[in-house]
């Protein structure tokens, strides 16, 4: 598979409020090296790297950072940090052209829901998808509103949304989940990433029989050709783990066709995010 959702946490170069907060990721490292210890025996055959959310002083820094590990292949792109709604989106965008970026995200679930709802932020938007790079919408489920109004006003961009759009698995809040899923299905330029979602599932939900009625409605309503799939690590250390959550992902993707396996595993990968 590759995996389109890798997270680092650096934290001898960067700072991580949000980590810091967490117990299970507080005060630790995750390096690449402890990404292929965690998944020596499993099946990833390439990555894209996710910005992680450093503070906000060292977005730029991070990318430039991860920039190396394109150039020498150990990434196949990055998706990198951005600020669409700064006036100096343009040079930073200019920038990025040479660190192997491929795509941007800017988290919103943590922001503000009127940030991205200014003219100034879809202006940005629009001059991301102007210049080839997709958009990751990393948003709860209560903000798939928010998304929709995006996906309308800039309809010639590739968006993505992550983890499944955030369902409340903890809650069992799977049917306002799918209302809202549904809506935002209907756009033809956005596609959905298999990830994050056992972080969003409590314990006793840490299992296939849990966690597959999310996953068949995320087909149902995307079909194979606009799903892609990521680790979501290390964050996914909130749920199963990595190597587990390789093996439900597998274990699903086993009961489809060979076409939508291969779609879901790589294929679209490739092609969403012009990942080469």
């Amino acid at each position: 598979m590759i995996d389109t959702h890798q997270h680092l946490i650096l934290r001898d170069r960067f700072g991580y409020a949000w980590a810091d907060t967490i117990p299970a990721l507080s005060g630790r490292q995750f390096a690449p090296e402890d990404f292929d210890s965690a998944t020596a025996d499993c099946s990833i055959v390439g990555a894209v790297y996710m910005e992680a959310g450093v503070d906000d002083p060292d977005y730029r820094a991070e990318a430039r950072h991860v920039a190396r590990w394109v150039r020498s292949g150990r990434y196949l792109g990055q998706i990198a940090s951005c600020r669409p709604e700064k006036p100096d989106l343009a040079d930073w965008l200019d920038e990025c052209a040479s660190l192997g970026v491929i795509g941007f995200r800017r988290i919103l679930h943590v922001m503000p829901d009127s940030l991205s709802q200014t003219e100034t932020f879809l202006a940005g938007l629009r001059e991301i998808g102007r210049r080839g790079y997709t958009f990751d919408l990393c948003v709860r489920a209560d903000q798939h509103g928010i998304a929709a109004n995006l996906l309308r006003a800039c309809p010639d961009q590739q968006f993505v949304l992550d983890h499944c759009g955030n369902p409340d698995i903890a809650d069992d809040a799977i049917e306002p989940w799918c209302q809202s899923l549904s809506a935002l299905a209907t756009f033809p330029h956005l596609a959905i990433k298999l990830s994050g979602i056992t972080a969003n599932a409590r314990a006793d939900q840490q299992e296939t029989a849990h966690l597959s009625p999310y996953l068949d409605r995320v087909l149902d309503l995307f079909g194979a050709n606009r799903v892609v799939w990521g680790s979501d690590w290390p964050v996914c250390t909130l749920g199963m783990g990595v190597a587990r959550w390789i093996s439900v992902s597998l274990d699903y993707l086993s009961t489809l066709s060979t076409a939508e396996r291969e779609a879901i595993a790589a294929t679209n990968a490739v092609r969403v995010y012009q990942a080469v």
